[in-house]
């Protein structure tokens, strides 16, 4: 396979988990604002969305002042926002196109299908109905992930396709577990409150939690339960070991088709994949949540980079 084709469909898969997530981190934003509202509460809930999106520093220089208007079209919308919604599937459009041959039919449809009726909505439906559009996204990007899931062959353009989804929802679990925990975290009157559980409630909702937190732990929702379950619980889809479990299963099956040969991409995700299969939740607080989480995400962006000089840009 070309590095371009292969870089094609990384960054393709890349964008359209990072639609998914931003659609789901907006979700939980406005659920939680509307909680805060409820409850006659002030809270930091669109600083939080930024936070948990990476993109607080590129809408302060655009923006200045949070507002929760202002916050939605910037994540949605705005073009000058390369992790907007709007920005992200049509990054995914144009990857596709340059590596059309890789894709099959079905992958296809589904993402150009997706993209002409987003074109079709007008600004003001978006306005009116945020809820119902962060729903279709999500509805969209699963449709996307069932197509390749079911109908491309098993090779090197699948291998590099699952690496571009699990790397980025990986940042993605990480980024919001951090903001709950660091950005949102109550002070000692609140913990425990109802803000503070439905935010928690938010969150695992976000990542589509919340029922497997319940199946898995039958108790009320605690922190270092949460955590626990979106970082080292292998039965989750979206946790950290789940995600790094599959990452070093496609790296390897890329050195099968590549004749043994390894680099330090290969090194970096089974040393973070070794940490997440023996690590424990209680030694995890016990050296900071934010610190371990903070360094996950530094790793993650490193491993992006080695895969890249490894596979794509030769």
């Amino acid at each position: 396979m070309l590095s371009r084709t292969a870089d094609g469909l990384f960054w393709l898969a890349r964008y359209m988990e990072r639609a998914e997530s931003v659609a789901r981190i907006l979700s939980a934003g406005h659920r939680m604002a509307s909680l805060t509202r409820s409850l006659g509460s002030s809270g930091n809930e669109w600083e939080s969305t930024l936070a948990a999106t990476g993109c607080a520093r590129a809408y302060r220089l655009k923006h200045g002042a949070i507002e929760q208007r202002l916050v939605i079209d910037f994540l949605v919308r705005d073009p000058d926002n390369a992790s907007s919604i709007l920005s992200c599937l049509e990054t995914a459009r144009r990857n596709a196109r340059a590596a059309r041959t890789a894709l099959t039919v079905d992958m296809w449809e589904s993402l150009n299908d997706t993209w002409l009726e987003l074109r079709s909505r007008s600004e003001g439906e978006l306005d009116l109905r945020i809820v119902e559009f962060l729903e279709w996204v999500k509805q969209r990007s699963l449709l996307f992930n069932g197509a390749y899931a079911n109908t491309m062959l098993r090779n090197d353009a699948f291998y590099f396709t699952q690496l571009g989804t699990y790397l980025e929802r990986a940042d993605n679990t990480a980024r919001m577990l951090d903001v709950k925990y660091h950005v949102l975290l109550p002070g000692p009157d609140g913990v425990g409150g109802a803000l503070d559980h439905g935010q928690w409630e938010s969150m695992l909702r976000a990542v589509s939690a919340l029922r497997a937190y319940h199946w898995v732990y039958h108790e009320r929702l605690a922190p270092w339960m949460v955590a626990d379950l979106l970082i080292l619980r292998p039965e989750m889809p979206r946790s950290l070991r789940a995600c790094f479990a599959q990452i070093t299963r496609y790296l390897d099956l890329l050195v099968a088709e590549h004749g043994g040969k390894r680099g330090e991409c290969h090194r970096r995700a089974g040393e973070i994949e070794a940490r997440l299969r023996y690590g424990r939740i209680d030694a995890i607080f016990q050296s900071g949540l934010h610190e371990f989480l903070t360094a996950f995400i530094d790793d993650t962006l490193l491993l992006g980079r080695d895969l890249a000089e490894f596979y794509l840009l030769g």
